[in-house]
């Protein structure tokens, strides 16, 4: 459904909005992280090998929307901190299994009091019901868009 024409493209903000709330919650996030050495970046990593059993770096990827050379990059610094172990595949060399080390389990049951503070900072100012209607709509449109986190993760769609 259009919403949007080439002379009404100017009337809204509503990209602009998305990236900048984006880019506010990483901020939220890496103030919050802060004391335990990582960045927002790398709480999303650790959370979704925790969260979501992800232990590819393809599959990383996929649901952080990051290139293979990052990801790379990334998971030296976590491995480099002692949070992530990497293993190559006794069948195929080729594969890497990532796994969190005991230092990013334990950091990883923090999160949700973490991530918790974080967001409670990020969307206090809205009412329940207003927070349920964001989250709502925000599911529809990454839906829509095929999404691999929110289509991927069992349940999602149905609140």
């Amino acid at each position: 459904m259009p919403h949007f024409t080439r002379e009404t493209f100017y009337d809204t903000q509503i990209g602009m909005l998305i990236g900048r709330s984006a880019i506010l919650k990483d901020r939220v996030l890496d103030k919050h992280l802060e004391e335990f050495g990582v960045t927002a970046a790398q709480f999303k990593v650790l959370i979704i090998v925790a969260r979501w059993d992800v232990h590819s770096p393809a599959e990383l990827c996929r649901h952080i929307a990051l290139d293979s050379g990052s990801m790379t990059r990334m998971l030296d610094r976590l491995e480099q901190k002692g949070l992530i172990e990497r293993q190559r595949s006794a069948a195929d060399r080729r594969q890497v299994k990532i796994e969190l080390s005991e230092a990013g389990q334990q950091l990883a049951d923090r999160f949700p009091e973490v991530g918790a503070k974080a967001m409670n900072e990020l969307v206090g100012v809205l009412e329940g019901a207003e927070l349920d209607e964001l989250e709502r709509i925000l599911r529809k449109i990454l839906t829509h868009a095929g999404d691999p986190m929110v289509c991927w993760y069992p349940g999602v769609n149905e609140k």
